[in-house]
């Protein structure tokens, strides 16, 4: 007995120390644990067992307790009984976590989508596969290459992989629990669609990548050159304003994304560190920011909800899709984008199509010249809301490789060189997803 009242002190003293260097950050773990399990039960309808175990099987994110009722569409999280954290589902807008000011009652306006119907086989349409053999391919390699990528899958944590050869789907895998169907959390792959909006608009000529961006009242006076941030600055992350894209810590991207109810808002009053285009800094917050200027770009709401789906999402079939909002009904583009392995495969298709799609042109074939222009300072790894290879960070595959990342290893591939696309998800990044092996062998299959 006196052992065990040791212990239970001993234990007190340590959730006490816990609890006082890491109070602020309870916030985020139960922030995370409520949207993850939440989103990805909604979403992708994935069991929370599974969900607990697999992906909330990380430091701190494990010790969350999590409750959650499927049929209401809600999740709850807290971190040894603090901070509870509380997330919503909403119809057509997909899950929010919210705040005590939220009125969960209030009507809310959502997307209005549209299923393209035809009889074309995929990509281009929804009936299914066109079985097509390439003499120039060595399906044996090809499946090989496949496989490697769930090669010690407890280390490479491979979930889903597609490769699609000229746009024909020529090999895909999906480990189990997952299927062609599974929406799966693009995270920052999502900035990637964002960057393909603004290049419809300009498309459009309703809006120009030279254009100054709009500012909000500003709450930090910065230095003298707020004003002449423009977009161009911003899809390459090269505006100056300060930014802190840390993910261990309480930093701006994680109160952006599990405190704020206006995540489009933080960038815009951050502290200018630096002229447009002196520095590159990979920012979330840019993202977003973005996000509230592509709103700005109508004279609704229920404009701009429609635009990513009528202008792309539907327009190329990609009917899992799904970009969640946040509180004040703004798309969270810096990470919070779902679809299918075979819809981010349609997604990497129309750019290596160069925004043709099916005959149909959506944005200007000298979009991809400017996303995959590597942006000054980035070290050649980076375009504009895309991430390059110019500079051979794969160094076993082309160098005209250009791919949308995310968190934990979701990537669209495009390599035109190839003619290929090739899709993975997953919960691993580099070096445990051995990603420049996989794609060397995918490559290496295809002969030109």
């Amino acid at each position: 007995m006196k052992r065990f009242k040791l212990f239970f002190f001993a234990l007190l003293i340590i959730l006490a120390i816990i609890g006082f260097f890491n109070y602020p950050k309870l916030n985020i773990i139960s922030g995370f644990a409520s949207k993850n399990l939440a989103s990805t039960m909604y979403l992708s309808e994935r069991s929370a067992a599974s969900i607990i175990e697999n992906d909330h099987n990380v430091p701190l994110i494990k010790l969350a307790d999590e409750a959650y009722d499927a049929k209401k569409s809600f999740a709850f999280a807290t971190i040894f009984g603090l901070m509870e954290r509380e997330t919503i589902c909403r119809d057509g807008l997909g899950c929010v976590l919210i705040n005590d000011d939220y009125d969960k009652t209030k009507s809310l306006l959502k997307p209005n989508r549209t299923r393209i119907e035809n009889d074309l086989p995929f990509p281009y349409g929804n009936q299914g596969i066109q079985d097509t053999l390439f003499k120039n391919i060595n399906y044996e390699r090809l499946n090989a290459a496949i496989a490697m990528a769930f090669e010690d899958n407890v280390v490479q944590k491979t979930r889903t992989v597609a490769v699609l050869y000229k746009g024909h789907l020529v090999g895909e895998r999906y480990l189990d629990g997952f299927t062609a169907d599974t929406p799966i959390l693009g995270w920052s792959m999502t900035k990637s669609v964002l960057a393909t909006l603004y290049g419809i608009l300009e498309y459009q000529d309703k809006i120009g990548v030279a254009t100054y961006a709009p500012f909000p009242v500003d709450k930090n006076p910065p230095l003298t050159t707020k004003n002449g941030i423009t977009l161009n600055h911003l899809l390459r992350m090269q505006s100056g304003l300060a930014w802190d894209e840390d993910y261990k810590s309480i930093s701006d991207v994680t109160e952006m994304l599990f405190l704020d109810a206006d995540m489009t808002e933080k960038q815009a009053v951050q502290k200018v560190i630096a002229e447009p285009g002196e520095v590159w800094n990979y920012s979330s917050g840019t993202s977003n920011m973005l996000s509230g200027i592509l709103r700005e770009q109508f004279k609704t709401h229920q404009e701009y909800l429609d635009f990513p789906y009528s202008a792309l999402i539907d327009k190329i079939g990609m009917n899992s899709m799904l970009i969640e909002t946040d509180m004040e009904g703004n798309f969270v583009a810096s990470s919070y984008g779902w679809a299918s392995t075979r819809d981010w495969a349609k997604f990497g298709q129309l750019h290596l199509n160069k925004g043709n799609w099916n005959g149909e042109q959506l944005f200007a074939p000298q979009w991809i010249d400017y996303i995959t222009r590597p942006t000054a300072l980035s070290d050649g790894t980076y375009g504009a809301h895309w991430w390059l290879n110019s500079e051979g960070i794969y160094p076993d595959v082309p160098k005209d490789l250009y791919s949308a990342n995310g968190y934990q290893g979701q990537y669209v591939f495009v390599i035109p060189s190839k003619d290929l696309v090739v899709v993975r998800t997953g919960l691993a990044e580099p070096p445990n997803f051995r990603a420049n092996d996989f794609l060397k062998e995918v490559v290496s299959a295809v002969k030109n």
